[in-house]
């Protein structure tokens, strides 16, 4: 029997020796057995020893953690790659997010012309019907305000009144998962009764919507807020804002964990109002797991250092270098419990995508998408449906 992951195995396998993290449990000296892709069973201590199955692999997991892989409903590149520059350039960024525990993931794109964006669109709509790895994709632009456009280009954003919605819809294939709008735009209303119609989940985002205006959209079909705190209004005493908002009507809310978007304290506290709605994305642009030095993000040059992405010659943050291995770490961290931060990151972006029935648990039936952590949360394998996608 071997000892460690392959990427080649799809045989069954069991890991050992390891505490098990989901949202709903915390298992020491667990262990999960995973056969043809899917957890077969979990137990604690050498029981597994007594299943009469000829393991392909025996996994030791040294004392570390496993949790269910990583969801990340909001990225736009990795390694060096852009999700704009196509399929390959899709799965090769995906595939840099693998190595630090992210399984799976919704493709974002920045504002772009409208045809290119369809493009967009389509290109995601066929490498979903070939990898279940791609959940669909997030039209973070071009509905948005100017003035908290942040790194989306201006020349590139319309409103909703004069863009043809149900073509987005079509081209996209039932892959178009959530789309980002300003309810300050013409025409935001009639959108976002129309995307969620068609299932798609809209995101209140890159604002300056009053509480009122916000409140208005959430009552339209919008569930969601855009990576919280940013391209938006804060909190204020007498203006409440989209934040107030999105806590008053039981919205998801995205949150870029790294340290520089929004403060330790500050994501605590909305963990704290929203059980359950925090999603903890990467908002990662071609920088996120590479090394530091000048990129693109959409058609804008992006410069990369000391964990910070800005619009060349600006302060501008542009994305993030960020991988949620670090994002768990950092709320770990400041005190965050465990369970809520890997909810964050796997079941509430499931349910989020109506796919909680099969993606977010470690439980009997449900996929075999497993993050493997040593001691100190380094991710040390990655697995989906039971394949190994990174091991060290």
């Amino acid at each position: 029997m071997k000892d460690g992951p392959s990427r080649s195995d799809d045989g069954p396998f069991v890991i050992h020796n390891i505490t098990a993290i989901d949202a709903t449990k915390t298992i020491e000296n667990a262990w999960i057995s995973v056969v043809s892709g899917r957890i077969q069973d979990m137990g604690q201590g050498s029981s597994w020893q007594a299943a009469s199955v000829p393991w392909k692999a025996v996994v030791d997991g040294r004392g570390g953690y496993v949790t269910p892989g990583f969801i990340d409903v909001h990225f736009h590149g990795g390694g060096t790659h852009s999700n704009e520059h196509g399929p390959q350039a899709i799965m090769a960024a995906l595939a840099a997010h693998h190595a630090h525990g992210t399984t799976r993931a919704v493709v974002s794109f920045v504002a772009n012309p409208v045809p290119e964006l369809m493009t967009n669109l389509k290109v995601v709509a066929e490498l979903a019907d070939t990898s279940p790895l791609v959940l669909g994709s997030h039209l973070e632009g071009p509905f948005l305000a100017r003035g908290r456009r942040g790194a989306h280009n201006a020349q590139h954003l319309v409103a909703p009144a004069d863009s043809n919605i149900s073509q987005l819809i079509e081209v996209a294939r039932g892959t178009l998962r959530q789309v980002t709008i300003d309810p300050d735009q013409p025409g935001a209303f009639e959108a976002i009764r129309e995307f969620s119609r068609a299932g798609v989940s809209v995101s209140i985002g890159h604002t300056e919507a009053s509480y009122e205006t916000s409140l208005a959209a959430f009552e339209a079909g919008a569930t969601m807020l855009t990576h919280t705190f940013n391209a938006m209004p804060g909190i204020h005493h007498r203006e409440p804002g989209p934040i107030i908002a999105a806590l008053d009507q039981s919205a998801y809310m995205e949150l870029i964990l790294d340290g520089i978007h929004v403060h330790p304290r500050v994501a605590a506290m909305v963990f704290r109002l929203a059980p359950g709605r925090v999603m903890l994305i990467s908002d990662a642009m071609a920088a996120a797991g590479a090394p530091d030095g000048s990129y693109e993000l959409g058609d804008l040059r992006v410069e990369a250092g000391d964990g910070r992405a800005v619009l060349a010659g600006t302060n501008t943050l542009a994305g993030s270098m960020l991988t949620l291995d670090k994002a768990l770490r950092l709320a770990i961290g400041n005190d965050i419990d465990p369970n809520v931060v890997v909810e964050a990151l796997t079941l509430t972006p499931a349910r989020m995508l109506n796919l909680q029935d099969k993606l977010g648990l470690l439980s009997p039936g449900y996929e075999a998408d497993l993050a493997l952590f040593d001691p100190d949360w380094n991710v040390t394998a990655t697995f989906a449906a039971g394949r190994c996608l990174f091991g060290r």
